[in-house]
């Protein structure tokens, strides 16, 4: 049963990044391309294995979680968890889909504080579940001034 539920968060987390990535792809090699980026601008090639990892890891502690505290127990916590996943696919929807980078700017934002949330109710469960999504947290500073960046240097 537990590796049948780590495959059902591994479905929704990389789910998520599908759906996200499917709205990436609207954009990312046209509308993408003549927006000016600072220098610290990643290649684009790098975001794919960035993000798979990223959320490979993040079904992996939400399982953690699940599996310390099985489904009730852990509610708050994958409420929480569930939250910063939809704010995640969103931003793509803004960013990319609608081409927007002030309102993804607000989402990152928004999925920032959900992911320190998150953070924090898993680290009441399990220490390891929280370690696992501090690099998530990480990448998501950095995505957020890179946001910013563009947002500012094309608006």
């Amino acid at each position: 049963m537990q590796w049948i539920v780590l495959g059902l968060f591994l479905a929704v987390c990389l789910g998520t990044a599908g759906l996200g990535a499917a709205f990436t792809n609207v954009s990312v090699n046209d509308w993408y391309l003549t927006l000016e980026k600072p220098t610290w601008n990643p290649p684009n090639w790098v975001f794919g294995p960035v993000w798979t990892t990223l959320f490979i890891g993040m079904a992996f502690a939400s399982w953690l979680v699940w599996r310390r505290e099985g489904t009730v127990g852990a509610r708050v916590p994958l409420l929480v968890f569930g939250l910063q996943l939809l704010l995640n696919m969103t931003w793509s929807i803004l960013f990319f889909g609608l081409q927007s980078p002030g309102w993804a700017f607000i989402d990152i934002v928004l999925l920032w504080i959900a992911i320190l949330a998150t953070v924090l109710a898993f680290r009441k469960v399990s220490l390891l579940a929280a370690l696992i999504l501090l690099p998530y947290l990480a990448w998501v500073t950095f995505a957020s001034a890179l946001n910013w960046t563009i947002w500012r240097l094309n608006g």
